[in-house]
């Protein structure tokens, strides 16, 4: 009568949603002021005013019909103009609009993306700790993950097991810097011994591998790091991009595909990201918001308030005898549990009313993730209560 593999999806919502209803019911129940939830990656940094101007603008100037109606299938050509005229100008490339395929967001872009290049009997590489949905979207496209652990500490990619779990079955790579859960930023040194090796094996199996560049925390480093463009590094690139953070929409759901020309067999793939996004419905990105975009090129929130967080945030933890992966970008810090069970640790850090998520689904146990996109004052009212929780666990101030 229904899918069994869509029902248990469906019956067993994702822990970071489960922790957040909880915090909506605890609020209810004690106050809001009295619940610290650092469980949603849920932008709290207004988006930059143009967005709210260029929006006012639109519907001021557009034909309605225009405005609200079907753009092309693959998306706005003078919209996907401007996103490769920026690209271009930033990162020296030599992008058109044919190389870009507009989206609901990242989440759409990935679907497609994964939906396009894999058959049942591929694999795909995930770098843990990776976003759970990665996991989801490549079983979905009828390929098998491959969870390759980063170092510990660092969280750099380890290159001595993802030499044990390539084979030439492997599809794909997927890359996420700044990273979710984790906030680390990959270096240019591993980007570069990454793509070297992908090349050597590109090599040895006669075939492509693909790295696919997860891309919506980009513009959300701080302390002036870098974050290498992969295309440049790497010819067989595919970009998957969200306006969801850089512009504080994320639920307004607009992204791309970038599909460059130096990628094997480029204008095929394209044609089967096209098709993808057929066969799962995800043609014509919302136009009002494709629309938006030219305008808002480049821009952010105000990311001084996100940096600030985490400074706040980290040195109390720290202080507090916690150990914290150095987020170098996005808006979360990983912290190590201070007993194995990451879950049980998230228990227990709610007798102090503080909402974690621990990090078994991110596929890298025994760390919980905190997302500090939220008020700095809630950040401020917490800190008596992570002090609790070290002390709970005898932890050295």
């Amino acid at each position: 009568m229904f899918s069994n593999e869509m029902y248990e999806l469906g019956a067993h919502s994702s822990v970071i949603r489960e922790i957040f209803e909880y915090g909506k019911r605890r609020k209810a129940e004690i106050g809001a002021e009295n619940v610290f939830d650092y469980s949603l990656g849920n932008p709290s940094v207004p988006a930059p005013p143009v967005v709210n101007e260029t929006i006012k603008r639109l519907c001021d100037t557009m034909v309605s019909t225009e405005l609200h109606g079907y753009t092309s299938a693959i998306g706005d050509q003078n919209v996907r103009q401007s996103i490769a005229d920026y690209l271009n100008k930033t990162y020296g490339t030599a992008f058109s609009a044919k190389n870009f395929y507009m989206t609901a967001g990242a989440a759409a872009s990935l679907s497609i993306t994964l939906k396009a290049l894999t058959e049942p009997g591929d694999e795909v590489i995930l770098f843990a700790p990776f976003f759970p949905e990665y996991s989801v979207f490549s079983k979905a496209a009828g390929a098998t993950p491959v969870i390759v652990k980063c170092l510990p500490d660092s969280l750099q990619i380890d290159f001595a097991a993802l030499e044990q779990a390539v084979t030439p079955h492997t599809k794909a790579v997927i890359v996420n810097s700044p990273n979710n859960p984790s906030g680390v930023v990959l270096s240019e040194q591993t980007i570069q011994t990454l793509c070297g090796f992908l090349r050597k094996k590109q090599e040895e199996y006669g075939k492509p591998i693909i790295l696919i560049s997860d891309e919506p925390y980009r513009e959300l480093v701080y302390d002036g790091v870098k974050v290498p463009y992969l295309t440049k590094y790497y010819d067989n690139t595919i970009v998957c991009y969200s306006f969801s953070k850089s512009l504080s929409l994320p639920g307004d759901r607009i992204g791309y595909i970038l599909v460059p020309d130096e990628v094997a067999c480029s204008g095929e793939i394209y044609k089967a990201v096209c098709g993808a996004g057929r066969a799962l419905g995800y043609v014509c990105a919302p136009s009002l918001f494709q629309f938006l975009i030219p305008a808002c090129l480049g821009q952010t929130g105000d990311i001084s308030v996100y940096k600030h967080n985490r400074d706040l945030l980290m040195n109390e933890l720290e202080n507090d005898g916690f150990f914290v992966a150095k987020p170098d970008g996005a808006f979360y810090l990983f912290l190590k549990s201070p007993e194995e069970d990451a879950a049980a640790f998230c228990e227990k850090a709610k007798q102090f009313e503080l909402l974690l998520v621990p990090s078994d689904s991110f596929g890298f146990p025994g760390y919980v993730r905190l997302s500090y996109c939220v008020a700095t004052d809630m950040i401020e009212r917490s800190l008596p209560a992570f002090r609790a929780l070290a002390k709970a666990y005898q932890l050295k101030s």
